[in-house]
């Protein structure tokens, strides 16, 4: 069931691949919880600031902090190497490469 992305990631038991969905799901929906009352805070309510505004501003406060919570719930669920390397590839692919030491 898990063999591709075994492979792909260069795993070894399906007990890291599930680990590694988990921490991608729980990071994804805990950086989307965070922002909403981010956002609130400075002003920005969801129900009275306009969609073209709220959204790309939402989508650019989720960004740093899925890029730090992934570390964390990687470290936690015992895959922090996987998830550096993730980070790093993912970073360097879109424009951070120069941040990055080999």
């Amino acid at each position: 069931m898990f063999e591709k992305l075994k492979k792909r990631w260069n795993l070894t038991s399906n007990l890291q691949v599930i680990a590694i969905l988990v921490v991608f799901s729980i990071t994804g929906y805990t950086s989307l919880i965070i922002a909403k009352p981010i956002l609130e805070f400075v002003g920005l309510p969801q129900a009275t600031t306009n969609p073209w505004i709220y959204r790309p501003l939402r989508i650019l406060l989720v960004f740093p902090f899925y890029q730090v919570l992934i570390l964390i719930y990687g470290w936690l669920f015992g895959q922090f190497e996987f998830f550096w390397n993730f980070e790093k590839k993912m970073l360097s692919r879109i424009g951070f490469k120069r941040f990055i030491k080999p």
